[in-house]
């Protein structure tokens, strides 16, 4: 029998999804439009033209995928509550209906003994607040504390872990600097004052909610975190691994727990930097009970003046990918979580971890997933390793319970355990979601020789 990397007894095993990607009911319970409903129906940004209107309609059909949930023996399950739901146009009206259908998924899930972790923002914005410039405009970090404490206020005597947004840098970055997520923006000012309000919501939120009740309340963040290791020793490929971590990381871990800015980061954005306000600095690095960690890969990086900010990226070519071309780097995370642990020092979950592959759905209704089933082995032996070493890893949620509307991508892409048949909407579960079964019943799984 294989040894087994054996995790604390009272580890959280938990999946992850969010709202925009499965639940579907776009219009369903007086929903409001969010600026992924109008990015996706904008022709040219989703590839072949596929929208989030239908997902996996999880919106109709919670209390068979929290059924499915507790076959795999989840313990756990994240999700994200759709603000537009909530509020329909952001703020005033408040819409009964949406946050009963929260209430709903959330007593199915403790009638199954499946600890809730809810987070508030996965990205899908109320379109009616980006029409008053979205996370640009500094009203809407107000706009997003009167949502979370409303939220609170209809659930927090069930919910009691709390996320309050999900990769805010994505937000930020592909959202208004880049501009291929929604709302589509390419204007970098606008990225930088978005990041600085994502920041100021989520310690605004923070504060709402201990005042309403601080009893049994766990909140944190979520962040997207990637290390970055020099493509070679040099002066100038280190410097430029030291920038990219800056700007991955540091952008957001130092002012959520530092209350300051990076020094070469704020040396980076230069003018692009007067949207950031000091003053709001207290309330951003206001103590939270942990911090989510979103981990794929590693990033690594050589000095490129033609680049931006002089940070180019380098393909490691012996590696393997992933079928969104992310290489296999579990090492990464274990890297990523003791760096945790000795410069900032929280609790942490893996709150999303998981790889993307080719799934051919057999004739015998199977999914042999051997590759995810790998990627989940190497990276689980990671967190196991890190927490021999001191790390304070609480929890790890597997991305995702079930394939989904891979934004940009559509369709094309699957991170589920769980087979979707967009066709007929059945839930397969592929030979990953059985392994995920018996290392959540073994708590943990067999040890890798590395480690």
């Amino acid at each position: 029998m294989a040894q087994r990397a054996t995790f604390p007894s009272n580890f959280v095993w938990g999946a992850a999804t969010a709202s925009y990607q499965i639940e579907g009911g776009h219009t369903d319970g007086g929903k409001g439009q969010s600026i992924w409903d109008k990015f996706s129906h904008t022709p040219g940004k989703i590839a072949n033209g596929d929208t989030g209107d239908v997902a996996c309609d999880h919106y109709h059909r919670y209390a068979d995928d929290v059924a499915l949930m507790s076959r795999m023996g989840l313990r756990s399950y994240r999700f994200s509550i759709a603000w537009p739901r909530i509020f329909p146009e952001g703020k005033g009206k408040f819409n009964r209906a949406g946050i009963e259908f929260y209430q709903r998924l959330v007593d199915r899930l403790l009638e199954h003994r499946i600890l809730p972790f809810a987070t508030l923002y996965h990205w899908d914005l109320p379109q009616a607040l980006q029409e008053k410039g979205g996370w640009a405009n500094r009203d809407v970090a107000h706009y997003f504390r009167d949502y979370a404490a409303a939220v609170y206020e209809a659930l927090g005597d069930r919910v009691h872990h709390w996320i309050t947004h999900n990769e805010p840098w994505v937000t930020a970055v592909l959202g208004y600097t880049t501009g291929v997520h929604a709302p589509g923006l390419a204007d970098p000012r606008q990225g930088v004052a978005a990041a600085h309000n994502l920041l100021l919501s989520h310690g605004e939120a923070v504060l709402a909610m201990r005042d309403i009740s601080a009893k049994g309340l766990h909140v944190g963040i979520t962040l997207n975190l990637s290390p970055a290791y020099p493509a070679s020793d040099s002066d100038q490929d280190v410097a430029a691994a030291r920038k990219a971590d800056a700007y991955q990381n540091r952008w957001f871990l130092d002012p959520v727990f530092k209350g300051r800015y990076p020094e070469d980061l704020l040396e980076m954005f230069g003018d692009l930097g007067t949207g950031i306000v000091a003053d709001d600095l207290p309330v951003i690095s206001v103590p939270i009970d942990f911090l989510g960690v979103n981990y794929y890969s590693r990033q690594i990086v050589r000095h490129d003046p033609a680049a931006p900010n002089g940070i180019g990226r380098v393909r490691e070519p012996s590696s393997e990918y992933t079928a969104m071309d992310w290489e296999v780097y579990p090492d990464g995370l274990y890297t990523l979580l003791t760096r945790l642990e000795r410069d900032y020092g929280p609790e942490l979950y893996i709150t999303e971890n998981g790889a993307a592959y080719e799934d051919i759905l057999t004739p015998d209704n199977k999914v042999h997933d051997d590759r995810r089933i790998a990627y989940l082995r190497g990276h689980l032996n990671a967190c196991h390793r890190a927490i021999r070493d001191g790390a304070k890893l609480r929890g790890y949620f597997v991305w995702s319970l079930l394939d989904n509307f891979e934004w940009a991508f559509g369709y094309t892409r699957r991170f589920g355990v769980a087979y979707v048949d967009y066709q007929d909407q059945r839930r397969i579960l592929k030979d990953s979601a059985r392994w995920y079964r018996e290392t959540i019943s073994e708590n943990g799984p067999e040890l890798e020789e590395q480690a």
